[in-house]
């Protein structure tokens, strides 16, 4: 889509009608009743039946002509680099290219990729404000990244933690990625980060890349961080008597992870079933990894989850969204509500393929085609140039 069309759908009100399902991203009500939408400046105003709303007035129309409306998708779990290039698959792009999968937030778990990554306190803080700063200014067709999260070394102390905070920064990389990996250090820090309005993420597993350490649940849990890092494993996971035990004996967010093991992410789903946990669950990519990078990796767990973890496809959606959120303190986002963010993914079963609706079409484990992407009430993409194509699209019908 060019800038031209881009600026055109940059509406003061914007109307978005016809919506044939729409999914809020709120583990309470994942399904909402309603089929219409209105945007004022960037912003969701209301949200409801079109019979019921003021929709006059409007400066720009959506059509969404039946299809599936869901919140953009949050990926918790990235390692950006510099710009939208990795240097783990030396690739370009692929920031741009999560977009078109419907990811319209990625979060960072740590610049761990950053060649010649900094070691010294000095150089973790700045590489930290440095791609804070970056990443906020730099968004590839829209996408949102929060970014900036130092991986911790034995020296820092609460002092470093404060000029993080005072700087920005809101983010602290993976527990174990760093020299620190061991229990009562990590807790220390994790307190600090806590006590300056940071979230924070434990490496769960084997080693993944070269420095970091198996971490296993008794280290988990004694450092008590915001969230379980790839709780399946990045990649390899931990023994299922582990994984029970930080389902069981942690109150923390439990990330499962598309470059995990999957059968220990199903696993870890049914414990969160059985103990009525759902709100927990939150969903990653842990990309780019040495796996690659996955434009539809939220979308493939979803359906994954959806199709294997026998939790209904509108529940899978608030891992990605809704749930990452609050834990995220991101309450601006993640959900179809007025005052949030119009970060908005229009989407439809993909053409062509088994079940009779969206629904259950991801239930039996396909993929949805993606027909727009909004991102602060402006569309960003037409029909995703990475899913199969969906059977109903949006069509913007004035602008």
């Amino acid at each position: 889509m060019s800038p031209e069309q881009q600026h055109k759908i940059t509406a003061d009100k914007l109307v978005i009608r016809n919506v044939g399902l729409m999914l809020s991203g709120d583990l309470a009500r994942p399904v909402l009743d309603a089929d219409a939408i209105i945007v004022l400046d960037g912003r969701i105003a209301a949200v409801g039946m079109a019979t019921d709303l003021d929709l006059a007035g409007a400066t720009s129309v959506i059509d969404a002509q039946g299809c599936v409306v869901t919140p953009g998708l949050i990926d918790n779990h990235v390692h950006p680099v510099a710009g939208d290039w990795t240097p783990r698959q030396n690739q370009i792009g692929w920031i741009d290219s999560t977009l078109h999968g419907g990811v319209t937030t990625m979060i960072s778990a740590g610049e761990a990729h950053y060649p010649g990554r900094p070691k010294d306190i000095i150089g973790i803080k700045a590489l930290a404000i440095a791609a804070q700063r970056s990443f906020a200014n730099f968004r590839p067709s829209g996408m949102k990244i929060i970014a900036g999260a130092p991986v911790l070394e034995p020296e820092m102390t609460e002092n470093d933690f404060r000029e993080l905070a005072d700087a920005g920064v809101t983010l602290i990389g993976e527990v174990g990625l760093g020299g620190v990996k061991d229990g009562p250090t990590g807790r220390q820090m994790i307190a600090w980060a806590r006590k300056y309005g940071m979230t924070s993420m434990t490496h769960t597993g084997g080693p993944s890349i070269p420095g970091s350490g198996r971490i296993g649940a008794d280290v988990v849990l004694e450092v008590d961080a915001d969230v379980v890092a790839h709780i399946n494993g990045g990649p390899t996971a931990l023994p299922d008597e582990e994984i029970r035990r930080l389902c069981e004996e942690s109150t923390r967010a439990l990330e499962i992870v598309h470059n995990g093991n999957l059968r220990t992410g199903l696993f870890v789903l049914g414990i969160a079933k059985d103990r009525n946990i759902l709100d927990r669950v939150i969903l990653g990519t842990d990309g780019p990894a040495g796996s690659g990078v996955q434009p539809l990796g939220i979308l493939r767990t979803i359906c994954h989850l959806a199709s294997l973890g026998d939790v209904p496809t509108e529940v899978a959606f608030c891992f990605a969204t809704g749930n990452t959120a609050r834990v995220r303190k991101l309450d601006d986002r993640g959900i179809i509500e007025a005052g949030r963010a119009a970060d908005l993914v229009f989407m439809d079963q993909a053409a062509g393929g088994i079940g009779k609706d969206f629904l259950e079409s991801l239930a039996l484990g396909n993929l949805p085609g993606i027909g727009m992407i909004m991102v602060d009430g402006v569309v960003r993409t037409a029909r995703s140039r990475n899913t199969p194509p969906a059977i109903r699209v949006p069509q913007i019908i004035t602008a």
